[in-house]
């Protein structure tokens, strides 16, 4: 069976990543799906846990040989969970908090179909240099990453002044670990070409 593929994301760099595996999909997105998740939820579960929320929200309304792709990503560092920054006031505080230290980044996905689903969470580690308030202020200002977990995104300016090593996976920090993703797709045989 050849599915349709469905990427369920607003992620420019989602879209992005998974145009590397070269194959046909189609974007998709709902507003409004609740995002909340139960408070006494360990930090490394939430990514996964969203994501499959993700998923049950679009599985209502997709077709018999429709293959949805749903991911979530968050920022972990000190225990304490970072989403989305609410303002640039807020993204900067965040940055503050990272600068220095060693961050989580987990990413959660679900790949479903009417009658199959497989999820998985991949994590990454990443470590920050010292950050001055300047070189906050001059990130927040001019890239505006307010659509980012952590209020960074690894492959602008702040990842080449700011990021001192990476254990794990580039792409999952940037929203969508697609070795692991391609791994999966392939169970669901979406690679017709490597079937043989």
């Amino acid at each position: 069976m050849s599915y349709k593929i469905l990427l369920a994301s607003n992620s420019p760099r989602r879209r992005e990543i998974l145009s590397m595996l070269r194959i046909p999909f189609t974007v998709v997105t709902l507003e409004g799906i609740d995002e909340s998740y139960p408070h006494d939820l360990e930090p490394e579960k939430v990514s996964e846990f969203i994501a499959n929320k993700k998923a049950d929200e679009f599985l209502k309304r997709i077709g018999d040989n429709d293959l949805i792709i749903t991911a979530d990503t968050i920022v972990i560092c000190d225990g304490k969970i970072l989403g989305k920054p609410k303002d640039s006031e807020d993204a900067a505080k965040m940055l503050m908090f990272l600068s220095g230290k060693t961050h989580m980044v987990t990413t959660g996905v679900t790949v479903a179909t009417k009658n199959n689903r497989a999820s998985f969470t991949t994590e990454s580690y990443v470590k920050f240099a010292d950050l001055t308030e300047d070189e906050i202020r001059y990130y927040v200002d001019t890239f505006h990453p307010l659509d980012k977990a952590g209020a960074y995104g690894i492959q602008e300016w702040i990842g080449a002044v700011a990021v001192a090593k990476i254990d794990g996976s580039f792409y999952n920090v940037m929203g969508l670990p697609v070795h692991r993703l391609y791994q999966v797709l392939k169970n669901f045989k979406v690679f017709p070409v490597l079937h043989h």
